[in-house]
C-alpha cells in the first residue's frame, strides 16, 4: 500500500498542478484575445433600449472583500440584444426602459446617452 502512494501521489499532485495553472493561463489568454478583439472593433453608436440590469456579487466570506460586477442588457433597433459590463456609476445612471444611444466597441461599454 505504501508503494502505491509513492508511485501515484506525485502523479496526482502533478496533474492537479497542471490543471490549476493550465486554467489560469487559459483565462489570461482568453482575456487578452477579447481585449485585442475589442481594440480592433469599430466604436459604434446605435439607438438602443435598456431591457434589464443585473449585478453579481462574489466573495465577502470571512475576511475577504466582496466584489460586485454590474451588467445591462441593451436591445438595438434590429431586435438584437447584448449584455455589457458597466461600472457601478454607469449602472446607477441607467434605468430599465431607458431609450437612447448606446456607444460600444466590441464587448466594451463606452456610454449610454439617454434621449429625452
Amino acid at each position: 500500500m505504501n508503494g502505491f502512494m509513492f508511485v501515484f501521489g506525485p502523479i496526482f499532485i502533478s496533474l492537479v498542478f497542471i490543471i490549476v495553472f493550465g486554467t489560469i493561463i487559459f483565462t489570461i489568454i482568453r482575456g487578452l484575445i477579447q481585449w485585442n478583439k475589442n481594440n480592433n472593433s469599430p466604436k459604434l453608436s446605435v439607438p438602443a433600449h435598456v431591457v434589464t440590469k443585473r449585478s453579481k456579487t462574489s466573495g465577502g466570506a470571512g475576511n475577504s472583500a466582496a466584489s460586485t460586477s454590474y451588467y445591462a442588457t441593451f436591445q438595438v433597433e434590429s431586435g438584437d440584444r447584448m449584455e455589457l459590463r458597466l461600472s457601478g456609476h454607469e449602472y446607477g445612471m441607467l434605468a430599465e426602459d431607458d431609450l437612447g444611444v448606446l456607444i460600444f466597441q466590441g464587448t466594451r461599454f463606452h456610454s449610454f446617452e439617454r434621449r429625452t
